[in-house]
């Protein structure tokens, strides 16, 4: 306890508090709370609608300040509206901890560290998933959500399942979140990702008890459905509109131009037959029909290859928006050439039919891999020369 006053100051000092959502974890949850409160006197809990002797086990604690509504509606919604609650307190940071007994308060003071080593980031508890009694299915779906986390936010990480995290919540603003169960910890963590916000990890450590004493809400066919209805709707924004407007941003800072030109073409040790080629092959995937996929394709692709991933990536976007009516125009007029005398105008003059969406989709498709494969052999040939001139004065100069 001699340390507790040292460890309160500091959450004072960077407006932080505790945040415990609970639903039926009574058995556990007075311990959590008695570690915490060893910590800090800032120590929020969501009760989110327990139905167990959980309001008695809170009454113990005078001290706690209380979130509690009823009938229960998930994690996320506990998480989000104890988010809210903080920040009505005036709290800059929350720490959550699982209420399940899994998560150690003494890990509390390495967590309020990371807001002086990484003002404003997001960090995650990194668990050690190789330990005792860790669930077989728990660590192979954190591999899962660990791939589509570095799919949808280019990051990598070890841990993107664990629940003890801080949050930054001025720095995360006002988002409207969507997701109300077991998800919301992936929605968040994506968009925030997303909005600029540094997400990392510090290890901590994690208790997991024999199978015959777990208490778990996870629901698996159920969470595990809505788990992946999200990870597909967050990989169709992240290539429908995040990679593209990362890029349109990327594009408009004049520094950007000039670093990408020095370190990816000038200065770099690949020859000029291998720039020219990740440049042609990023122009023939940003073409090529797969719409949605290409740039995943791209980078999984680029790294087969071994190809520089920067060239491909930034030249594969070369159908994304604005360029994309201009790049379904032209590979319609190249289909032409495939479809003779059946050639289509682009336009549905006899109504929108089966045959029509044939026709036209046949003509578009020979002629998107037509325009894919020329236009990626042209800006391998182009930028061959103009590599070769400008890498060869650079030697001379």
């Amino acid at each position: 306890m001699t340390n507790q006053p040292t460890h309160n100051e500091h959450f004072e000092r960077h407006r932080a508090a505790v945040l415990i959502p609970t639903y039926n974890n009574a058995g556990t949850l007075g311990n959590v709370l008695s570690d915490a409160l060893a910590y800090t006197s800032h120590v929020i809990v969501v009760n989110d609608g327990a139905t167990d002797e959980t309001t008695a086990v809170l009454e113990q604690f005078p001290s706690l300040q209380l979130v509690s509504y009823s009938p229960n509606r998930g994690k996320g919604i506990a998480l989000r509206r104890g988010f809210a609650y903080a920040l009505e307190q005036g709290y800059d940071y929350v720490i959550t901890m699982d209420a399940d007994g899994q998560h150690f308060a003494t890990d509390l003071p390495a967590m309020l560290q990371q807001i002086e080593e990484k003002p404003d980031a997001l960090v995650i508890g990194a668990r050690n998933l190789h330990q005792e009694n860790m669930p077989g299915k728990s660590t192979s779906a954190n591999k899962v959500s660990n791939f589509w986390f570095h799919v949808t936010t280019g990051l990598k990480g070890p841990d993107t399942q664990s629940g003890y995290r801080l949050y930054p919540l001025r720095r995360m603003g006002n988002m409207h979140y969507f997701c109300t169960k077991y998800e919301f910890e992936i929605e968040v963590l994506v968009r925030s990702a997303w909005k600029g916000i540094k997400v990392d990890w510090t290890p901590v450590r994690v208790y997991y008890p024999p199978p015959e004493e777990r208490v778990s809400h996870f629901r698996p066919v159920r969470d595990v459905s809505r788990i992946t209805v999200l990870n597909t709707i967050l990989v169709l924004v992240t290539f429908l509109y995040i990679k593209p407007r990362d890029l349109i941003r990327f594009l408009l800072k004049k520094e950007n131009w000039k670093k990408m030109w020095k370190e990816e073409v000038l200065k770099s040790d690949e020859s000029n037959i291998r720039k020219a080629a990740a440049i042609g092959f990023g122009i023939f995937m940003g073409i090529v029909p797969i719409w949605g996929f290409q740039l995943l394709v791209s980078i999984l692709l680029s790294i087969k290859f071994k190809l520089n991933k920067a060239l491909v990536l930034l030249f594969a976007h070369i159908s994304t928006p604005p360029l994309t009516p201009f790049v379904i125009f032209a590979s319609f007029l190249a289909g032409r050439v495939w479809m003779g005398q059946t050639a289509k105008d682009l336009v549905f003059s006899n109504g929108i039919t089966f045959d029509t969406i044939r026709d036209n989709l046949l003509q578009y498709v020979f002629g998107s891999i037509t325009l894919a494969v020329t236009g990626g052999l042209l800006a391998w040939l182009i930028s061959w020369a103009i590599l070769a001139i400008f890498r060869k004065e650079q030697r001379n100069g």
